[in-house]
């Protein structure tokens, strides 16, 4: 059954209506179940059903989102099988919109609330990591936000990777990289098995955005941010917009967690995220005269 034709009918006891989204591999469906009333259900794609490679990524994501139980991790309601071939897997329904689009929208935000946010974010991946999964394709098209209650929740596990995992048992080949290019850390690149630090890069990325409303690197195509990615330093945080003025500590907390050897990042994104905290209340408590009274506006915001 083509993946249009899913809206308006049931599977596995789930009343799907409208499609809120799709990937390469899945659409994303609003549904309404008798017990875990309304729900996201994700759906693999029915070209994809006979694909041994597609269902096994689809039924891991499936499996790593339910080893991680979080308070800004969806939770993960029911992995099944409707029918032959017909994998689903429902999660929590989560408020909000994509940090993605709230962030082209507001971007730049005020450091506090860019704090709270990516504290959130810290507190999800450092969970998947506790649990030896690293997300690997953290960016803000996989966080939802919701503005009235400011709470963060991490979506979609689909490339997540156990730490534990056996080469031969890995479903990405050496030599190609996963997840978003303008969010993946460097050592990604070569496609080999990355460690938790490669998502303390991808959040240091989402923190920079959230800050500035701009990426770290600016490339015209996906082989020059290749290329810069590689050889070339992010932007500065302080010369990604004009005008717009950083004190000394909140950059430098974030381009170390850009560093492009992972082992010069912070221990974890937990360590990552405190440090952003603590640069963004210290200045914030700093009297407000000379040099950090000229750039006062910027924590203005609330």
């Amino acid at each position: 059954m083509p993946r249009e034709q899913l809206s308006g009918t049931t599977l596995a006891g789930y009343a799907l209506s409208d499609m809120i989204g799709e990937g390469g591999t899945s659409a994303v469906y609003r549904a309404e179940h008798p017990q875990h009333g309304q729900v996201a259900l994700k759906v693999l794609r029915d070209k994809l059903r006979d694909d041994k490679t597609a269902v096994a990524r689809f039924v891991r994501e499936a499996k790593y989102g339910a080893r991680v139980t979080h308070p800004n991790v969806v939770r993960t309601i029911e992995i099944g099988e409707a029918r032959p071939g017909l994998h689903f897997l429902a999660i929590e329904w989560a408020h909000g919109e994509l940090l993605e689009r709230y962030a082209k929208k507001n971007a730049p935000l005020p450091p506090d609330q860019v704090v709270e946010i990516v504290a959130q974010i810290a507190s999800a991946v450092q969970a998947a990591h506790a649990a030896g999964i690293v997300h690997r394709d953290l960016k803000p098209d996989n966080v939802m936000y919701d503005p009235a209650t400011r709470l963060v929740k991490l979506l979609d596990f689909g490339i997540a990777a156990d730490t534990d995992m056996a080469a031969e048992d890995r479903l990405t080949r050496a030599g190609f990289f996963v997840g978003t290019l303008m969010y993946v850390a460097p050592e990604a690149l070569s496609g080999e098995m990355v460690t938790p630090a490669a998502d303390q890069y991808s959040l240091a990325t989402i923190a920079y955005l959230l800050l500035t409303g701009c990426l770290p690197f600016v490339a015209k195509s996906q082989r020059e941010m290749f290329t810069q990615l590689l050889t070339q330093p992010p932007i500065p945080l302080n010369k990604a917009r004009p005008g717009l003025v950083f004190p000394l500590p909140v950059e430098e907390v974030v381009m170390r967690g850009l560093t492009k050897q992972p082992a010069g990042r912070y221990p974890n994104v937990l360590a990552f995220a405190d440090a952003l905290r603590a640069a963004v209340a210290g200045i914030k408590e700093a009297p407000k005269s000379g040099l950090l009274g000229r750039v006062k506006g910027i924590f203005g915001k609330t």
